[in-house]
């Protein structure tokens, strides 16, 4: 696919982040995650990160990152993949090349490793990514890579195959900010956790696509939530919200590193294979597993 090919089906419908499958000893499942993509291939994702941060990329080396990769392109029948890129500018070009290596259709940049940096540093970054491949790049706005709207459309006017923001970090005047100025050079995608919660908000900004992370085990009720949103029909999203969304997120909430977990956990919760996540992670108690099977039992 093209950089605009990818960007137009990135702004085409819901988006996701398949996790990263492991077995007990915390090695690669391959059958689990070959699995699991054929599984979610089913339910419509307009494009997939694989891996991202709910697919623990942040936990796999770079050898791993293009394996899962791999994996993913050959099982996701059409639809679209984006490897992901992390850590130090050198780090980050080289698994930007090992995902196109990989077939991917584009590549999902992610924050850079521990340190905070100046805007031209942070260009500098995102470019030396885009320069390194020929497949489209989206750059993913969180912690300590926030990028300012001239520095957007620095990198937009000088890189012709940065074709996406994804914001994660909630400043939604600035995210105004950059949709006004660039109007439709980009694709602007929804990346803060849960981001059911903030869709709405963001929605009236000028992002109306997402990556929801619950498409993962509840792809059914993921669907049903976007396309209601993209209708207008608030009294279905309200609904969902109370029902599930709202129970999730304090479930979630009481223990660092549960956006991840609790995305592997409800997958279990299914009946379907994920396995651990990895350390530093941990993982649900058998308590609060029984809290998430009753209200995913209420959804699905």
């Amino acid at each position: 696919m093209t950089p605009n090919e990818v960007k137009a089906a990135l702004g085409s419908g819901l988006l996701s982040f398949p996790v990263t499958t492991f077995t007990s000893d915390l090695k690669l499942n391959e059958a689990a995650y070959s699995a699991h993509i054929d599984w979610l291939d089913g339910f419509g994702a307009a494009a997939l990160f694989a891996p991202g941060g709910t697919g623990e990329i942040f936990s796999l080396t770079p050898d791993e990152v293009a394996q899962v990769t791999r994996v993913a392109k050959k099982h996701a029948g059409k639809t679209p993949i984006l490897g992901g890129a992390a850590y130090g500018t050198a780090m980050a070009v080289e698994m930007a090349k090992a995902a196109e290596a990989a077939g991917a259709d584009g590549v999902l940049l992610l924050p850079p490793y521990l340190m905070f940096a100046e805007q031209a540093g942070l260009v500098a970054h995102v470019e030396a990514v885009c320069n390194a491949v020929g497949i489209g790049v989206v750059v993913y706005n969180r912690d300590n890579i926030i990028l300012s709207a001239d520095s957007v459309q620095r990198l937009a006017d000088q890189c012709p195959n940065l074709i996406g923001f994804k914001d994660g970090h909630g400043e939604v005047d600035r995210v105004i900010e950059i949709t006004t100025k660039l109007g439709d050079r980009l694709v602007y995608i929804g990346g803060m956790p849960t981001h059911e919660l903030y869709a709405q908000a963001y929605f009236s900004g000028g992002v109306t696509t997402y990556s929801s992370a619950v498409f993962n085990f509840v792809p059914e009720l993921a669907q049903k939530f976007y396309t209601a949103l993209r209708a207008g029909e608030k009294a279905t999203t309200d609904q969902i919200l109370k029902d599930f969304f709202f129970p999730l997120v304090e479930l979630r909430n009481r223990k660092k590193g549960y956006a991840v977990s609790i995305i592997k956990a409800g997958l279990e919760a299914r009946g379907r294979q994920a396995g651990p996540v990895r350390p530093p992670l941990t993982n649900l108690t058998a308590a609060e597993m029984d809290e998430l099977k009753a209200l995913i039992a209420k959804v699905a």
